[in-house]
């Protein structure tokens, strides 16, 4: 697995908030390209590599996405602080606290700087604990010298830059896996090592497939624009939501039944439930009530496929994330052992 982390590390390190992951996308064509693939940039921003299989007539797709949460400067405040914009889903006490560095789109250089409440201090504030968090009052706190909105335009800070999130990745003796992004840069890793393992060890896959790194899943709409007329089916690796009433954990594969979406494909769901059988790969079967992936997109975009979802289970998902390597280690298996079988019946 130690390959999966070097991935995972080099991924978590480069910022990549929805509609700013241009760097993110040279890393993995530079990687897949030293592997000996052929690689195709989206006009989107995605990655897709196609790996010819035994079977051409009938192909596969995989996909994994790059882009994270993150915000945009929505306004210069009267002090210099800026206001925000979300980018993706999440609540603003999910990101209280948190350093960032704002992108400047017109000196492409970055300024450091903390999230933090307007009411910060509880020696002048009393509502400093109660207080509602919104887009009104949450701010970003630059580090630079600056006390009014002149200084901090000057800075060439506008309207519109990209504010990226510090992921604070930590790999801990025990095995645990603690960052911001692991939705979905777990998955990205995995398939990167898949491929680098299927170069290297020389394996031919059964149908061709198409391992599709999106980078608008956050959003909503991801790989699904450019999806090849031969696709058959269609697996989207995320995450396992975890919480009250979920049989996900931070220990096995989570395969998803049904999302805010609806159901997934019954038939492809037990296929993947009896390789994981066959495998003594360890799975968890759960809903995520709140969700969607890159696979619910393409069935709204009217993709003529058999869909699937599953990933790793991830603790406290679109906040400071957790998982736990023997997850990871589950999932490439499940990955793994999915691409190598044959079609869904």
């Amino acid at each position: 697995m130690q390959q999966t982390i070097d991935y995972l590390k080099k991924l978590t390190s480069i910022p990549s908030p929805t509609g700013y992951t241009r760097e993110v996308a040279d890393y993995i064509v530079e990687e897949v390209e030293r592997l000996g693939y052929t690689v195709i940039r989206t006009n989107k921003g995605g990655v897709n590599v196609i790996v010819k299989g035994k079977d051409d007539n009938k192909h596969r797709v995989v996909t994994a996405h790059v882009d994270t949460l993150g915000a945009m400067v929505r306004g210069v405040k009267a002090d210099g602080r800026l206001k925000m914009a979300k980018i993706g889903g999440y609540p603003w006490n999910m990101i209280e606290g948190e350093n960032c560095l704002v992108h400047v789109a017109s000196t492409g250089k970055t300024v450091s700087g903390t999230i933090l409440i307007h009411q910060t201090s509880t020696h002048v504030y009393k509502d400093a604990g109660t207080a509602e968090r919104t887009e009104d009052n949450m701010e970003v706190r630059l580090d630079a010298k600056v006390r009014n909105e002149k200084e901090t335009r000057d800075l060439g800070i506008d309207v519109g830059d990209f504010i990226s999130f510090d992921p604070r990745t930590i790999i801990t003796e025990t095995g645990f896996i603690k960052s911001r992004f692991l939705d979905d840069k777990v998955s990205a890793a995995i398939l990167l090592d898949l491929l680098r393992k299927y170069k290297e060890e020389n394996i031919e896959l059964p149908h061709t497939t198409h391992f599709m790194f999106s980078v608008f899943e956050e959003v909503g709409h991801g790989a699904n624009s450019n999806l090849p007329k031969e696709a058959v089916e269609y697996l989207a690796v995320d995450m396992g939501a975890m919480g009250d009433d979920q049989q996900t954990d931070e220990y096995t594969v989570s395969i998803c039944v049904k999302d805010a979406s609806g159901p997934y494909n019954y038939e492809f769901r037990n296929h993947l439930v009896q390789l994981a059988k066959e495998n003594d790969i360890q799975y968890k079967l759960d809903i995520y009530p709140y969700y969607g992936s890159d696979a619910s997109a393409a069935m709204r975009a009217g993709a003529e496929v058999k869909h699937a979802l599953l990933g790793a289970g991830i603790e406290s998902s679109h906040s400071y994330e957790r998982t736990h390597i023997d997850s990871v280690e589950q999932t490439h298996k499940m990955v793994d052992v999915y691409l190598q079988s044959e079609l869904v019946k």
